[in-house]
């Protein structure tokens, strides 16, 4: 097998992304795929963290808008998010992959506390590290979390998993436009500046100044992380310098996969 491209990594599942089809709450078959997903890259030799969203349980900003106290409905999202990772950890453990799963609010009957250098350690020892409640701090992402984390334990690559089966970072929606381009690599001021959605640009600036890979990829497919991590063309890579006519039409993506 070839070398890794990258030796540790955060992987940013959706919170939707393990709910399967129905959108919300979890599914099981979908944790044990990813289970064996992230388990395929561990035997690489790969250190895996994993910051989970919570959007399968609550969306903070629809509680919000609801007319609830956002930093209340920011409370209740991180606890979504702790659920999702005691779930994908139950999922892990039981094809035998050591897991911890530390919270950046502390809840010690089960989870650990947030702490780097606990965080470090597990690492050392192979253990996939789940991170859950976001940040601890209302107002900001899970993706934000996971641009911390990535910087914090010196990762080198987030990798975000998508689950609408849109796979990459496109120039609009390629589900309601049919003249999307699907950029193979962009840089993150492009991505700012054109106002993808792809990631909170909070995220996306402190992966730029950390100087942080991101792949935004379709993480339904079968065998993308591993994909991703020996070098393939997967999805979209951000990263710095990258002219922007580096594309290709959403129609002559789906041509070239269909010819593979």
């Amino acid at each position: 097998m070839p070398s890794p491209r990258w030796k540790r990594i955060v992987f940013k599942p959706s919170g939707e992304a393990l709910a399967g089809d129905s959108g919300s709450g979890l599914d099981g078959p979908t944790l044990d795929l990813t289970a064996r997903e992230i388990i395929a890259v561990r035997e690489m030799g790969v250190d895996v963290t994993v910051v989970v969203g919570g959007g399968n349980f609550w969306r903070g900003r629809t509680g919000a808008m609801s007319g609830m106290d956002a930093t209340q409905s920011d409370h209740i999202g991180m606890l979504g998010t702790v659920m999702n990772a005691l779930a994908l950890q139950d999922s892990l453990e039981r094809h035998g992959q050591s897991t911890r799963v530390l919270s950046a609010i502390e809840m010690p009957r089960i989870a650990e506390p947030y702490i780097r250098r606990r965080a470090m350690r597990h690492l050392e020892k192979g253990r996939v590290v789940i991170f859950a409640a976001g940040t601890g701090n209302p107002f900001f992402t899970t993706d934000t979390a996971a641009a911390l984390r990535a910087a914090e334990i010196d990762a080198e690559a987030l990798l975000k998993g998508t689950h609408s089966g849109v796979d990459g970072v496109y120039s609009a929606d390629p589900r309601r436009d049919p003249n999307a381009v699907k950029y193979d690599e962009i840089d993150y001021l492009d991505v700012m500046t054109k106002d993808l959605k792809v990631m909170d640009a909070t995220a996306i600036a402190f992966c730029r100044d950390n100087e942080i890979p991101i792949v935004v990829f379709d993480m339904s497919s079968a065998g993308a992380l591993q994909a991703i991590l020996t070098g393939r063309k997967v999805g979209t890579i951000i990263h710095k310098g990258v002219p922007v006519q580096h594309a290709r039409r959403h129609d002559d993506v789906a041509q070239l996969s269909q010819g593979e």
